[in-house]
Formats: structure tokens, C-alpha cells, sequence
């Protein structure tokens, strides 16, 4: 007998005296955050808008139609001279911004990612309860690469995808898709406790909330 067989007949003989039916497994989930009514909109990007501010992103609530300037503004601030932008981006809401706009095609380079001072992207998601926005490359979003490599990341999350928890969420989403999750500016604390801000993408971010 190998240990192959040995170890198989101990899970054999461990399980042997357990019911053949499959015990029912209880799965009353929390579904949206402590303390916010299911569908209670006002309060979930209340507190998306807050988790994002205290890891120190900016973040601004903007009508659709004052997006133009939002998105030049938050891209001026941060003194972004060029800036990624995915496809599926409304070409539109790039309308009053100046800069070099760099597409993907072909999908550039590490080095001229790093050269590049911000990327600007939609989403898939968001959730309140942790400040998360959710990428999955869809339209929009683009690939990884772009939003972890530029100094600046400015994203644009619309009201209506905005859920109170992480359960309420996960259900919407694609796990065949490749899944991005950003809570705030990359940083760190391993290293002695002193928070380093950039190590593994963004510095700043603003998140620009619209209906």
C-alpha cells in the first residue's frame, strides 16, 4: 500500500458512518450593511462616500451631466498630463480635458504605463460597507495593468451600482472575469507600522459619484 491508498482509506473509514443525505447547511446571510435598510440608497452611498474619504481618496458627488468638468478637474488637480483611458470610456465625459489621452491598442507598455500619469475608468461595482470599487474589465474599466501602474487613478461609479455589503454584491458579479478590488490610494503598513503610500498601485484617487 502507497500513501496515496493509506491516506484515501483513512478519509474512507472517517467518514464512513456519516448519513448518506446531505445535512441542509443554514445560510441566512447578512445581506446588506449594519445598520442600513435593504434599498435604502441615501444612507449606502453615504457611507461608500465615507469609507472612501477616511482612506483618504477624494470623492465628489456629480450630476451626469457636469462630468466633463468633474473628470478635468480631478484630472488638472493632480497635474496629470496624460492620462489611460480604457474603451468604452465616454469620449464626452473627456470633453473639457486638455491632456494626451492614451488608448490600448496595442495595450502599451510597462514603461509607458509608467510614464503615464493617471488612468480614468468606469466600474462593475461598489460596495459601502468597505470602500471598495470593484473592476472586472469591462467596458470602460480596461485591463489591470493601466490602473495599478500611473501615480493617479480617477474612477467614475454610478449611484445605482453601489451596494451596501459585500454579500449584497459578489452575487452581481462575474467569477470568470478578472476582478479588481481597490479600497482607497494603495498603501501599506507592513514595514514597522508606518503607512507608505503607492507600493502597489495608485497614490490617489478620486472616485466620482454620479447618477
Amino acid at each position: 500500500m502507497n500513501a496515496r491508498d493509506a491516506i484515501l482509506g483513512r478519509i474512507r473509514a472517517a467518514v464512513a458512518d456519516l448519513p448518506a443525505d446531505p445535512v441542509e447547511v443554514p445560510r441566512a446571510y447578512l445581506r446588506s450593511a449594519p445598520g442600513i435598510t435593504p434599498g435604502d440608497r441615501t444612507v449606502t452611498i453615504e457611507l461608500f462616500t465615507e469609507r472612501l474619504q477616511e482612506y483618504g481618496a477624494t470623492v465628489r458627488r456629480v450630476p451626469e451631466t457636469d462630468l466633463p468638468a468633474a473628470v478635468a478637474d480631478a484630472l488638472d488637480e493632480r497635474s496629470a498630463r496624460s492620462a489611460v483611458v480604457p474603451d468604452g470610456f465616454p469620449a464626452a465625459w473627456l470633453g473639457k480635458w486638455s491632456g494626451v489621452i492614451l488608448r490600448e491598442d496595442p495595450p502599451l507598455s510597462k514603461a509607458e504605463l509608467d510614464a503615464t500619469d493617471a488612468v480614468v475608468t468606469m466600474c462593475a461595482a461598489a460596495i459601502a460597507d468597505s470602500g471598495t470599487i470593484v473592476l472586472d474589465a469591462g467596458p470602460g474599466q480596461g485591463r489591470r495593468a493601466p490602473t495599478l501602474v500611473p501615480d493617479t487613478h480617477v474612477c467614475v461609479v454610478r449611484e445605482d451600482q453601489v451596494g451596501s455589503s459585500m454579500p449584497e454584491v459578489i452575487t452581481l458579479l462575474d467569477p470568470r472575469r478578472p476582478i479588481t478590488w481597490i479600497s482607497g490610494p494603495s498603501a501599506t503598513a507592513d514595514i514597522e507600522m508606518i503607512r507608505v503610500e503607492g507600493v502597489h498601485g495608485p497614490r490617489k484617487l478620486t472616485v466620482l459619484i454620479t447618477t
